[in-house]
């Protein structure tokens, strides 16, 4: 069933099993990018532009470009270091936090789309991480960044993140679709737990249904809750005067007439991922099933949940088994450590799976990048709370700093695939060999 991937990118040292290294290459090439937009692309006529943003938008254009005569193109991606395409212009922004690329990325994006007519089709390619890399915020940058970085570190939910972003920036909330005479057609690789629209790089063609008030309450709800937010609140009260001022554009809601003329579709998401990863599973010989697509909460607690069950599942499931998980968990920052959600959820596994054999918890991002690390995710076993002392890690210690990265890194089993080309949110594994 699998084709071209290369499945030694998610071998790590306790991680060599062949079957599980083609489930998890099942996972992604369901989602790959450029197989998706050839699949979901209509035929088109007349003059026709692309726009990429996110984390796909370089394999999105390509598939389009391959496949329609485009008029011109701009795609905005995280990793665009020496990348060149001579169909269309390639830029790079900031990501998780927007920074001055971000800024610049936002205006290049509006110049672009407001010099088409009404008898153009604009084909907009939107994957996830377009939030922070292409902004044209209300609120200077400097703000916005203290803002992204407070929420992130705060434990909020990416949800509550956009909805933020949408009420604070002009192509956010159906700001793409205003700014543009063109009719659009918007194909959408989902990072979001049930593929709102709004939510997906906040939404640049497709309405908003929250209002500045929503904003308000979210902005309120984090503004005091850590010591971090508290030595913000003056960078915070400009953020909540720019909301209830007269400044901001009010963002499109359902009814306006300008989605007359955007159609969005969404062409890919965890779903399809997982149920690929089962299907793989199931003919790799495993008893497998879907257990949530909707995993969200704070990681290490899942963490701990997650161990807590595959330790009770081998008890009651024919072997081998495999269960899966999509979603996106969220850390509270208590430490300076280094890692992200899906390595501090499998550091949390780690005393609570110690010592059951043949078991693994394995996470994975599936655009191979895990906070603002180089790894997708870690490997978890039965042995590696005794591994890690034997190198005289204590799990417990490394987790209460969000300290994932490093203690992984010493044990081989960071899972470090590099960038995958797509983003479909995250997959947790439960197996039983």
């Amino acid at each position: 069933m699998i084709t071209d991937m290369d499945i030694n990118r998610f071998a790590t040292q306790s991680l060599q099993d062949v079957r599980l290294l083609r489930i998890f290459s099942a996972a992604l090439e369901a989602v790959d990018p450029f197989k998706a937009v050839q699949k979901y692309l209509p035929n088109l006529e007349g003059r026709v532009f692309g726009l990429g943003i996110g984390k796909a938008a370089i394999p999105m254009m390509d598939a389009l470009v391959e496949q329609i005569p485009v008029s011109g193109g701009l795609a905005v991606t995280k990793f665009a270091s020496g990348m060149h395409r001579e169909l269309y212009t390639i830029l790079e922004g900031g990501h998780p936090i927007p920074d001055g690329r971000s800024l610049y990325a936002g205006g290049q994006v509006l110049e672009f789309v407001s010099r088409l007519n009404e008898s153009d089709t604009l084909v907009c390619l939107i994957s996830g991480g377009g939030s922070a890399l292409v902004t044209v915020p209300y609120i200077p940058l400097e703000d916005l960044q203290t803002l992204t970085s407070l929420l992130l570190s705060g434990g909020a939910r990416i949800d509550e993140i956009n909805i933020l972003r949408r009420q604070l920036d002009q192509i956010k909330g159906g700001g793409l679709a205003r700014a543009t005479n063109a009719r659009i057609i918007s194909l959408i690789l989902s990072d979001v737990i049930g593929n709102p629209l709004e939510a997906i790089a906040s939404g640049p063609t497709a309405p908003d249904p929250t209002t500045k008030g929503d904003a308000l309450d979210i902005l309120e709800k984090y503004s005091s809750l850590t010591t971090e937010t508290q030595r913000h609140r003056d960078d915070l009260s400009s953020v909540s005067l720019s909301l209830r001022g007269s400044k901001t554009l009010e963002t499109l809601k359902p009814d306006n007439p300008i989605f007359g003329r955007v159609q969005n579709m969404i062409i890919g998401d965890n779903k399809l991922a997982a149920q690929a990863a089962l299907n793989q599973a199931v003919y790799e010989g495993f008893h497998a099933e879907i257990l949530t697509n909707e995993l969200q909460g704070e990681a290490r607690q899942r963490g701990v949940e997650l161990a807590q069950s595959l330790r009770i599942s081998i008890s009651s499931r024919p072997r081998p088994f495999c269960l899966i998980l999509g979603g996106e968990t969220t850390v509270t920052m208590q430490g300076n450590g280094k890692g992200g959600r899906n390595q501090e959820l499998a550091l949390a596994a780690v005393n609570e799976l110690r010592d059951v054999e043949n078991v693994f918890l394995i996470t994975l991002a599936t655009d191979g990048d895990d906070g603002p690390t180089d790894a997708a995710g870690a490997v978890v076993t039965g042995e590696s709370a005794r591994r890690a002392e034997k190198l005289g890690l204590d799990a417990a210690a490394y987790l209460s700093r969000n300290d994932s990265y490093p203690f992984f890194q010493a044990l081989g089993d960071l899972l470090v695939t590099g960038p995958t080309g797509t983003n479909v949110n995250d997959l947790i594994f439960l197996f039983a060999l």
